[in-house]
């Protein structure tokens, strides 16, 4: 497979990953569990002063998912645009960043976002390998 194919591939599981993650992020309720949410419950009424203003916990977890709505999104822009014109410097900076951050989510979350990332990394780490001896600057 040509690598420019294995890096839209790559992008378009990551934008997959983006739509999981946007779903699971903007339509989270109270659990079924009742000790869950009397956690969830703790975490938006308990006010703390942060940086001059008063925050809760849930403000910095909603924050944090909120914003990594943007970057799963960036990543699936960048892994498409790469598509197009690849740049070794940066397949090899994507592919480190993806396989990280599929660790990360297998330990820290749960494993079928790490599945998505981590065939994202293995797509990009095979466009790499598949560009060869050739400039991929020039693009394939």
């Amino acid at each position: 497979m040509k690598p420019k194919i294995l890096l839209r591939v790559a992008a378009a599981l990551m934008l997959l990953h983006t739509i999981g993650h946007t779903m699971g992020a903007l339509g989270s309720g109270m659990p079924d569990n009742p000790r869950v949410g009397a956690v969830l419950t703790g975490m938006r009424t308990e006010h703390f002063d942060f940086m001059g203003r008063s925050a809760t916990l849930a403000q910095f977890f909603d924050g944090y998912g909120i914003i990594l709505i943007f970057v799963l999104l960036f990543v699936s822009v960048q892994l498409w645009m790469l598509g197009g014109r690849p740049v070794k410097r940066m397949l090899i900076g994507m592919g480190l960043f993806l396989s990280v951050m599929a660790v990360c989510e297998y330990i820290y979350f749960f494993p079928m976002a790490a599945v998505f990332t981590l065939l994202a990394a293995v797509c990009v780490w095979l466009a790499l390998a598949r560009s060869g001896g050739e400039s991929i600057e020039k693009g394939l």
